[in-house]
């Protein structure tokens, strides 16, 4: 029987390159599962934002209010007033109805006409002068009805509202001053 020779070096260099690119093979197995990974998280995470978006917009989804209730026998004598909670947001929004008489009347789009009409016409309209070199100019304005209009003004240093009548024949539109506030 031959005796081992333990004088004589193992071949270090020859497995050492092995171990070597089995340890990057097996780091390189490990980062790809990790990644894969973090993308099924990532897939998951975007169906659940998508998800809990659908149910957001479903929650605020606005109720149709052209739909006609059933009128219970108590509702016969009283007056509901509409759903009022929005207002603020409804203001400046013209109804079906103005739109029709205002397009009746001569204009084509009423309310982007009339806004339109109001800026050319902000500097005859506006009661008040700007300061320290500034220019009065309308920031912000909302069509009430088919009537009115309501009007905020401002030069950088002093500000106010203005509550506008105007009038529409034949497409020429006339505004009155009714009331200005400065702020």
């Amino acid at each position: 029987m031959k005796k081992p020779n333990y004088n004589r070096p193992y071949k270090m260099k020859n497995s050492l390159p092995w171990i070597v690119a089995a340890l990057f093979l097996l780091l390189a197995l490990y980062f790809y599962w990790q990644k894969v990974e973090a993308e099924n998280r990532l897939v998951l995470l975007e169906q659940d934002v998508v998800e809990a978006g659908r149910e957001l917009a479903q929650e605020e989804a606005p109720e149709d209010s052209l739909v006609a209730a059933e009128p219970s026998p108590e509702d016969e004598g009283e007056l509901v007033p509409p759903g009022g909670a929005a207002f603020v947001d409804e203001l400046g929004t013209l109804s079906e109805s103005d739109i029709q008489r205002l397009e009746r009347k001569g204009l084509e789009n009423p309310e982007v006409g009339l806004k339109n009409d109001l800026n050319q016409k902000q500097s005859k309209l506006i009661p008040t002068d700007g300061v320290l070199g500034g220019t009065m100019r309308i920031r912000d304005s909302r069509i009430l009805n088919d009537r009115y209009a309501l009007a905020y003004y401002e030069d950088g240093h002093i500000a106010g509202y203005m509550l506008l009548k105007y009038e529409v024949n034949n497409g020429n539109i006339n505004w009155t001053v009714l009331d200005n506030t400065r702020l």
